[in-house]
């Protein structure tokens, strides 16, 4: 199959060349650049052995050495770790940059004069761009289509909230809407089990280990699909509601060595939820403020001030030393969104013991949670 056979030459080409920079660096100190190492596979290609990489898309070839470039050039520059190797095990995917088509449910693309039979799941709006094809562990193919139009941003509301994420509710936000956590991983645990447990008896390499292998990817793929699907219901549910969302800065990595939470705190995907958010909100000139890790959100009585040392992870209600009664966490998002006005300016901050005035920034508006509620195991 020719999808495929991109597949293979992509991943062989990335490899190929990732591994050539490790030896040039080791020996020299430095590595070649994009243009050489251009060249070098127009070379390469020539070659007998290699002669099979003209069968595939060349510009595809090309742009996964523009890749790799960038890869090496964010490692250097401190953003990014060093770039590993590409595995066929794993998710495989090329990017065709240009000269690519959508023309009655057919993708257009060099080196596929018939085109590909696709389900078009949405209307593809604007100028169709570069496509990434990728191939799923269980076998399934997409077509990612980057096309370019006006965007039209969110109007807005004039709300702001406090947004405190644990792991018996996903989210709770300061005017006392709660987003469940329904722990996909939970629930699907019993069933990836059993799936798992056969696959290992399974002798590698047969029809009978691919085809289980399979079984077990797709309940994988399942998990994940329907905690990315509430991540960005939610973050999109954020956005439309409110102009302004204050939350935590939370070390995921260091909660992550917690052996006994550690397990749901990976399943809720807080990192993943905070980056859906943040672009979003980039996107509809809305506005994320992180507030302070240290900060005690949660020990904090939001009415009178009182701070309460004794405070445990088991306490969900309790009462400070003025009579407060208190929910511990719709107390923490309503400490969250104080301390995020406080962050962003005297002009954020018209607010009287606690509570937003809603003259200056309008009525909070009513989130309820999606049909799908969220896949964290919280």
């Amino acid at each position: 199959m020719l999808l495929d056979k991109h597949f293979g030459c992509v991943r062989f080409v990335y490899n190929y060349f990732l591994n050539e920079r490790k030896e040039q660096y080791q020996k020299n100190k430095k590595s070649d650049n994009y243009y050489t190492q251009a060249k070098t596979l127009t070379d390469l290609k020539k070659k007998e052995e290699t002669i099979w990489l003209k069968e595939v898309n060349s510009q595809a070839l090309q742009f996964v050495l523009r890749s790799l470039d960038t890869a090496y050039l964010n490692f250097f520059r401190g953003n990014a770790k060093f770039p590993r190797f590409k595995s066929k095990k794993k998710k495989n995917s090329f990017t065709v940059p240009q000269h690519t088509n959508l023309i009655d449910g057919k993708v257009y693309v060099p080196k596929f004069k018939e085109g590909i039979k696709c389900i078009v799941h949405r209307e593809v709006k604007g100028e169709v761009g570069k496509m990434t094809f990728f191939k799923t562990p269980t076998d399934r193919y997409f077509v990612s289509i980057l096309t370019e139009e006006q965007y039209q941003p969110k109007k807005k509301t004039g709300a702001v909230c406090g947004a405190d994420l644990g792991l018996k509710d996903f989210l709770i936000t300061s005017d006392g809407n709660k987003f469940k956590s329904n722990r996909y991983t939970k629930r699907y645990e019993k069933e990836l089990a059993k799936a798992q447990k056969h696959l290992s008896r399974k002798q590698k390499g047969s029809n009978s280990f691919e085809k289980q292998r399979r079984k077990v990817a797709k309940v994988h793929e399942k998990i994940f699909n329907t905690r990315q699907d509430v991540l960005h219901k939610v973050s999109h549910q954020l956005v439309s509601d409110y102009d302004i969302i204050c939350l935590e800065d939370l070390n995921v990595k260091g909660m992550m060595s917690n052996r006994k939470l550690s397990k749901y705190i990976a399943d809720a995907s807080w990192s993943t939820f905070v980056r859906f958010l943040e672009y979003k909100a980039d996107w509809n000139d809305k506005k994320v403020v992180k507030i302070n890790r240290f900060y005690p959100s949660s020990k904090i009585c939001h009415v009178c001030g009182w701070i309460n040392q004794d405070l445990n992870l088991s306490m969900r209600e309790w009462t400070c030393k003025n009579g407060h009664c208190l929910d511990r966490d719709l107390n923490a998002s309503i400490n969250i969104l104080n301390e995020g006005l406080k962050i962003i300016g005297a002009e954020l901050s018209d607010y009287t013991s606690g509570e937003l005035s809603k003259t200056s920034f309008g009525k909070h508006g009513s989130t309820k949670p999606e049909a799908h509620l969220s896949l964290a195991n919280g």
